[in-house]
């Protein structure tokens, strides 16, 4: 795979910086959903905050994200803001979506997320349109489509990713494998070793790549060839990340089925206080580190603060952005 740089300190220190983000708005709202504060279905991605960071700082605004319901730390790599997100999550007017999306369907084209499926694998044929309308438009717009190692057994896994050969998409397909499909492991539901090994019958047109999602700098080139390989009309990818999670498949799983030793040496791997680590050994001091988190923290407070002051959606509302005509809805 085609690099021109490695990882160097200060975009070591991007990563570590988005996936801050990503780690401190999960815990808000793990601790607002415990503590009754917040009604709302949620997956929550911890353990995945590093993949995402690294591929989110190759991206731009105008790059397309497709994702699905456990996908909040893309949607936060992508750019979305935070006022936009938490007011979605309690369903008010000032939301993403005006509060009738929910986050199960979190979309804010501004900032490129298109899309956020509801339905396990349902994304991949829609990242293919975006990609396609990219490419018809002559437009340099790369469309990153994330799902995970339980969507690439369904029929719409190999459909995409055929097109997406065929036609030379500018797409990334990023499956973030984190073990189990819901609450099936991973070895009872596929028989490939790898999901990128599935990009060979795909032609000469799809890469396919396994990497360690939780490795910063693996994760970095990775994405980074991934990016520069569609961005330049080669084609697309099939990115396979390695993580896993440790918060169970929704909000208030145990995850029992998860065995112990598994669970345990995943832990002693969180990428999260390793990657910390990695860049304290840059040369970033624990004092710079520590006003970081508080920035951040003070951004997700405006943001609930904000969510907690705005309307909720006025009655008339309900028929609008559905129908081309609100008026011509069903009484």
């Amino acid at each position: 795979m085609p690099t021109t740089e490695s990882l160097s300190p200060a975009a070591l220190l991007a990563v570590y910086t988005l996936a801050l983000r990503i780690h401190l708005v999960d815990e808000r709202f793990r601790g607002l959903l415990r503590s009754g504060r917040l009604a709302a279905v949620y997956y929550s991605p911890r353990g995945q905050e590093i993949l995402a960071a690294a591929m989110g700082v190759h991206l731009n605004a105008r790059d397309y994200l497709v994702t699905t319901y456990r996908g909040i730390h893309d949607q936060l790599a992508k750019g979305i803001p935070l006022r936009s997100l938490f007011a979605e999550y309690y369903g008010k007017a000032t939301g993403a979506c005006k509060g009738k999306g929910g986050a199960m369907h979190i979309t804010h084209p501004a900032s490129g997320v298109m899309v956020t499926t509801g339905v396990v694998g349902s994304g991949l044929p829609i990242a293919n349109g975006l990609a396609w309308a990219s490419q018809l438009k002559g437009e340099d717009r790369v469309t990153l489509c994330c799902f995970g190692d339980g969507a690439s057994n369904i029929g719409a896994f190999h459909e995409a990713l055929n097109l997406a050969a065929l036609w030379k998409l500018p797409v990334i397909f990023l499956c973030q494998n984190n073990g189990y499909g819901e609450c099936t492991p991973y070895g009872k539901a596929t028989a490939s070793a790898r999901i990128s090994d599935r990009a060979a019958a795909y032609g000469p047109n799809m890469l396919g790549v396994t990497v360690d999602g939780n490795d910063p700098e693996a994760m970095w080139t990775a994405s980074a060839a991934a990016v520069a390989r569609a961005r330049s009309g080669e084609g697309p990818t099939l990115l396979e990340a390695k993580t896993f999670r440790f918060m169970g498949h929704y909000f208030g799983d145990p995850g029992a089925y998860i065995p112990k030793a598994e669970y345990d040496a995943a832990l002693a791997k969180d990428p999260m206080p390793a990657t910390r680590a990695a860049v304290l050994a840059s040369g970033i001091s624990e004092a710079e580190l520590e006003d970081l988190k508080k920035q951040i923290e003070a951004d997700i407070d405006d943001a609930l603060q904000f969510a907690l002051d705005s309307p909720v959606p006025d009655l008339d509302e309900i028929n609008r952005d559905i129908y081309a005509d609100p008026t011509g809805a069903p009484a």
